[in-house]
């Protein structure tokens, strides 16, 4: 790389690159700040001029000593202590993506960060390097100048390190700027660029530091502009921060800077203040609104843009780096990392709702598991067409939105499934980019053969639903009259199932494969067509008693019905696992190990086959039967039970520590039953004093759902198992591929497809794809906040309108949160806020607090005082069972993972829907 400037003799060439020649530069040599400043300024943006002094400098003044204080750093979390990380298997191949020091406690983490400080700030500066610099400084015109840190890990796509590494304004001497330049080195070393660092995934050892040195612009106006609301996520709005003077003040906070919003494309002002004369004119708004989409489009992607203007009004800008915390896009494909390029244009804005957190899932799916729900689904074959933004699964609700009778069925049903998505409806269904449209008539023969085509196609895809539909009906029927066969005919097919899924061995690497593939081919239709049927008829049956009750009950009432209901596999489940403990705590060997063991520890103790006796062989009895389960069991990529038991072996730790035996799951559930069959008997008398004929049908109908509805979980479970058998499957495929050098772990396999598996056995070279893909989903992994409604614009809905009624003067409520009532009655006791159900510990009649919730978390239910959740609605996969488990239950309570703390007193009523304390 060529060297500009003054001072560069034969001891530092290549150290001091200027600015405006900087373009070509790399991210290792130039750091992520100068690199972005020097591409902006090579397509002639108002950029202040400067140099860089490049990351061999910095390599040159590092003391000896630091490599190996990095490295402690590094070290400690190669063990796969690192939280989140996927199925404890990373690949080594992952380009200087690490867990390090994720394993170090804060204050040892600190120690060594302090060591690193202070080692770089005693080094001396390189002759060489400090030639360079004066004499860059001097080519600059001297005078004050800004002196900023420039990391190689900063400014990245996935991690801003916003504020991690530390800058110098008005620098005035060579001599001052040599000093800055020290301090910049040293502050790659802070406490809180280590932290993001490790956060991030990281190397302490490969990070390095460039330092970027620019003539100070005297400001009057400065601050922060967005080409995208990084509040709601809109893709087509600027937002600007402002205030008098330099822009330091509004990054660091310190003051309340003027705040607008504009709409890109035109101009527009959509929000500025309006107390006071605002900073800047609406001139300048639109020239900054400019600059900023100028600067998205250079570097393909929303930007966040520190801007200053000077005495002349001229604006220029200071710096520019990727926003991180939005929420990718519907047409992002999030396995390629390519965008739709006028997905912001706005010309035919769509709206996605997230299918995953319907199903209790806030955590992003692998890329295994996103394919094999394709194929589940049909891909975007029939009605329903999806996305994958963010690594989860949207389906697309625009054609729903644009029907009459559609928006009416989407008003009836969202409620159930989600109260906090049926909450914002009203404000969708009124947005005239959704109104109601008549589809476009055809006129006939002026098209060719391509409407026939599509007409055939929609045709051919009509009859296979309808022919699937058609075909439950005389299993319902059968269910209908013969409940008790129907559910032995359910169970024999689960047996079959098992038997069927058995690969014969010997089996080569591409035999498994295939395997893999059938077995979702033939299995999933017969599935539903069998496992189906009989839940089905339950749930018809109790709308049937609904109806034969209007005017006599209300509908609330007959939530008591569906309290201990029979034959639900996962109640079974978590039944034999309460048994399990139970029996386990009559032995003081198996006792001692599970009170004073972590689950971890426990995990490998079971591994190895020296647990307890009586434990070792309860344990593997157990997981004989559930083993396939797992938590977010609906993504293959997920490991079940039988491979990472620390799960189910903290619920048995857990269950151990009930000592109330009026709290033990079995009994709390045994008198949610007879609390049913007692409602049953009220409701049946109620209905009789109307008519006999009534009473006898509202007997039938509610009998036929306590036998019945409890196999709502039946089909699940059988996906599961299948889901569970491929996984199996394609982690010895893995394995294969692990030793023909064509990814670095087994559980590689499930950051590829089918097809990319294929040609990995032909012997491709798929690691930098599956570094890639692990990279996005260590990112969304750590994603606190997802669109449960998603326009293609990267609106987030919800969010969009909280920031609207967040704007408008209202009186305070601190002690009080409301959701949607879930399962009645109320409950007093402390918070536990639980993120994630794996090594959770949850004391009886404890509140849990979660995100959300899928069957890996029922265990938790059976000690429960009471359920709260921030997604869901009343036919969410928590309230159903909360209601079967006779616990209080308030769902879609915003951001109550953070405003309810551990220990707090709250109060859950479930019929009111609030959370008091």
């Amino acid at each position: 790389m060529a060297s500009e400037g003054a001072g560069q003799g034969g001891d530092g060439p290549g150290l001091v690159v200027d600015l405006s020649r900087l373009a070509s530069a790399s991210l290792a040599t130039a750091g992520g700040k100068a690199l972005n400043l020097g591409l902006l300024a090579a397509a002639d943006f108002p950029v202040p001029p400067g140099f860089c002094l490049t990351t061999p400098g910095y390599r040159a003044a590092a003391p000896p000593e630091l490599d190996a204080i990095a490295a402690r750093l590094d070290g400690a979390g190669l063990d796969g202590t690192g939280a989140g990380s996927f199925d404890g298997a990373r690949s080594p191949e992952e380009t200087g993506r690490y867990d390090g020091g994720r394993g170090l406690a804060d204050d040892d983490r600190n120690h060594l960060a302090r060591q690193a400080r202070e080692a770089v700030l005693a080094a001396p500066v390189p002759p060489g390097v400090e030639a360079a610099v004066r004499g860059a400084y001097a080519a600059l015109g001297s005078g004050q100048v800004a002196v900023r840190s420039s990391a190689t890990a900063e400014d990245l796509p996935f991690a801003s390190f916003a504020g991690q590494q530390d800058s110098f304004m008005d620098v005035d001497g060579a001599d001052a700027v040599l000093q800055a330049v020290r301090r910049c080195w040293a502050s790659l070393w802070t406490d809180r660029a280590v932290a993001y660092r490790t956060t991030n995934g990281i190397s302490h050892r490969e990070v390095g530091l460039a330092v970027v040195v620019q003539r100070m612009v005297d400001a009057t106006t400065a601050g922060v502009l967005f080409t995208a609301n990084p509040v709601t996520g809109t893709r087509t709005q600027t937002v600007i921060d402002a205030s008098a003077g330099p822009g330091q003040a509004v990054v660091s906070g310190a003051v309340n800077p003027d705040h607008f919003v504009v709409e890109t494309a035109s101009g527009r002002i959509l929000q500025q203040p309006k107390d006071q004369p605002p900073t800047l004119t609406g001139a300048q708004l639109r020239e900054l609104t400019s600059l900023g989409d100028d600067a998205q489009h250079l570097f393909g992607a929303p930007q966040d843009v520190e801007w200053v203007i000077d005495g002349g009004g001229k604006a220029w800008l200071t710096q520019s780096r990727p926003i991180t915390t939005l929420y990718p896009l519907p047409d992002d494909d999030p396995l390629n990392g390519q965008a739709a390029p006028d997905a912001t244009d706005g010309a035919d804005t769509r709206v996605y709702l997230c299918g995953t957190l319907l199903q209790g899932l806030t955590r992003p799916i692998t890329p295994m598991g996103l394919s094999v729900l394709g194929l589940m689904r049909g891909s975007n074959k029939g009605p329903w067409k999806y996305a994958n933004p963010g690594l989860r699964m949207y389906v697309e609700l625009t054609p729903i939105f644009r029907n009459k009778s559609g928006r009416q069925a989407l008003e009836k049903m969202l409620p159930l499934a989600d109260g906090r998505s049926a909450a914002v409806l009203p404000a969708l269904l009124e947005d005239p980019r959704f109104s109601v449209t008549r589809p476009p008539r055809r006129k006939s023969g002026r098209r060719g053969k391509a409407a026939p085509a599509r007409k055939q196609a929609k045709g051919s895809e009509g009859t296979q639903s309808l022919g699937l539909v058609l075909g439950l009906i005389p299993a319902m029927v059968r269910a209908l009259l013969w409940p008790d066969r129907e559910l032995r005919r359910a169970q024999r097919y689960q047996d079959r199932l098992a038997d069927q899924l058995v690969l014969p061995l010997p089996a080569t690497a591409a035999r498994r494969l295939q395997h893999t593939e059938d077995i979702l081919a033939t299995s999933i239709n017969k599935l539903i067509q069998v496992t189906l049927p009989a839940p089905s008829v339950g749930y018809l049956t109790l709308a049937t008693a609904r109806r034969l009750l209007r005017g006599i009950a209300k509908p609330r009432e007959l939530e008591a019905v569906l309290r201990g209901l029979p034959h639900n596999v996962t109640t079974m489940m978590d039944l034999e696992l309460w048994h399990l403990a139970e029996s386990l705590g009559r032995d003081p060997e198996a006792r001692r190990a599970f009170m004073e063991l972590k689950p971890g520890e426990l995990a490998a103790r079971y591994r190895a086959g020296t647990l307890p006796v009586p434990a070792q062989s309860a344990l593997q009895a157990f997981l004989s039967t559930y083993g396939h389960r797992a938590v977010a069991e609906i993504d293959l990529g997920m490991p079940r039970w039988s491979e990472e038991p620390d799960h189910i072996l903290g619920m048995v730790s857990n269950y151990l520590r009930v000592a109330d035996p009026e709290l033990a799951p079995d009994r709390q559930f045994a008198r949610a039953a007879e609390h049913a069959e007692a409602r049953i008997s009220e409701l049946v008398e109620r209905a009789g004093a109307k008519s006999r004929l009534r009473g006898r049908l509202v007997a039938l109908c509610l009998r036929r759902t306590r036998q019945l509805a409890g196999l709502r979980e039946l089909p699940k479970f059988c996906i599961v198992l299948v889901l569970a058998e491929m996984h199996r499957q394609l982690a010895e495929v893995g394995a294969e591929l692990v030793k023909n050098g064509t990814i670095g772990a087994a559980g590689d396999a499930f950051f590829l497809d089918f097809d990319e598996l294929r040609v990995g056995l032909r012997g491709a070279d798929l690691k930098g794809i599956v570094a890639a893909r692990r990279r996005l989903y260590d990112v969304e992994l750590r994603r606190r906040r997802v669109p449960r409604l998603l326009l293609s614009d990267g609106t987030d809905v919800e969010a969009a309108m909280m920031a609207a009624e967040a704007a408008k003067p209202r009186p305070a409520s601190a002690d009080r949160l409301a959701g949607t009532p879930a399962s009645a009655g109320t409950a007093t006791g402390k918070v536990r806020v639980v993120m994630d159900p794996v090594g959770a510990h949850l004391e009886p009649g404890e509140i849990l607090v979660a995100p959300s919730t899928d069957p890996g978390w029922t265990p938790l239910f059976m000690t429960a005082g009471a359920l709260v959740m921030e997604m869901g609605g009343v036919i969410s996969h928590g309230a159903v069972v909360a209601r079967e488990y006779g616990i209080p239950a308030v769902v879609g309570v915003a951001d109550a993972t953070t405003r309810l703390q551990d220990g707090q007193s709250i109060t859950v009523d479930g019929a009111a829907g609030t959370v008091t304390w």
